[in-house]
């Protein structure tokens, strides 16, 4: 199995082990109730350096993700981030992702750790337009602090007032002696707090000055079990669970980030799917105004 940069640290804490996707991972620290209700009432953080980070830049990298990605990443400012899916030639989904706009011409996606391959080999074949394209998933360390106390455990350790940045907006600094880390507003358990973007070499030293500051908080480290039904009680798909290659994502309800304003991979596919909705829905309203046409007063 792989392991990510803390894997060692994880086994030093108790945590019970697991494989998933690949990857030696911490499951649960204590119990999963324990660790659900820790993130939503109080903070918790999560090892998520399984997964994946591609760089996409040049002239020809914003063209290249329209094509490729289902929302419209020509919306994104500087900073800011979106939540997306890959649609594969069927209309199914290869898988789903954020997309990050890190600078001019420079985006950053992030995939599931059990699809990096895949994807890297989709974004590969796609990339008619010859983007420029670094898969630095294995040199990169990712921490999910979440939570409501999350900006006041966080806040000791950066200069960056974590308060200013907005949901699924994101900014670069030092984080706890750590230059260019990118502190993001976003995550995977709709309890609000940041996930943390930077180098691996540094990754055990900044997860223990994390630990120290949020002590005061409650701040407790959570495995995989808890993210997963944190994300659950909050709708959230997860990949090879409720979405795959072979679902439609208008019918996984993955409509509001399908814009059909551009032109992406399946997009004919998928308009069909949504007229026919729309006409089923339309034949519906009918049948109704019919049935209750007569006693409706």
């Amino acid at each position: 199995m792989k392991t990510t940069p803390l894997t060692d640290t994880h086994v030093a804490l108790g945590a019970k082990m697991v494989d998933f996707a690949g990857f030696y991972m911490p499951v649960r620290y204590s119990s999963d109730l324990d660790e659900h209700h820790c993130v939503r009432n109080v903070v918790g953080m999560f090892d998520v350096s399984h997964m994946g980070e591609f760089i996409i830049k040049g002239e020809n990298a914003l063209p290249f993700l329209q094509k490729i990605v289902s929302n419209d990443v020509s919306k994104l400012e500087k900073g800011q981030a979106l939540y997306a899916y890959l649609p594969n030639a069927t209309g199914g989904i290869v898988d789903d992702l954020l997309v990050y706009h890190l600078d001019d011409d420079n985006y950053m996606c992030v995939v599931n750790a059990g699809n990096i391959d895949k994807d890297w080999a989709w974004f590969q074949q796609h990339n008619t337009e010859n983007a420029e394209m670094h898969n630095i998933s294995d040199n990169t360390a990712l921490l999910a602090i979440q939570g409501p106390k999350a900006t006041e455990a966080l806040q000791s350790l950066t200069e960056v007032d974590l308060s200013s940045i907005p949901y699924y907006r994101f900014k670069r600094g030092a984080f706890a002696g750590v230059d260019n880390v990118i502190i993001s507003a976003t995550g995977y358990t709709g309890a609000g707090g940041f996930e943390l973007y930077f180098n691996k070499a540094h990754a055990v030293d900044v997860w223990n000055k994390i630990l120290e500051a949020g002590k005061p908080f409650g701040l407790q480290p959570i495995g995989l079990g808890a993210r997963d039904t944190l994300r659950l009680e909050k709708g959230f798909c997860l990949y090879g669970n409720d979405i795959d290659d072979t679902t439609s994502p208008l019918e996984a309800g993955l409509s509001w980030v399908t814009k059909f304003n551009k032109d992406f991979i399946a997009k004919d596919i998928l308009l069909k799917q949504k007229q026919m909705v729309c006409n089923a829905n339309s034949l519906d309203l009918l049948w109704l105004t019919e049935a209750f046409r007569d006693t409706v007063i």
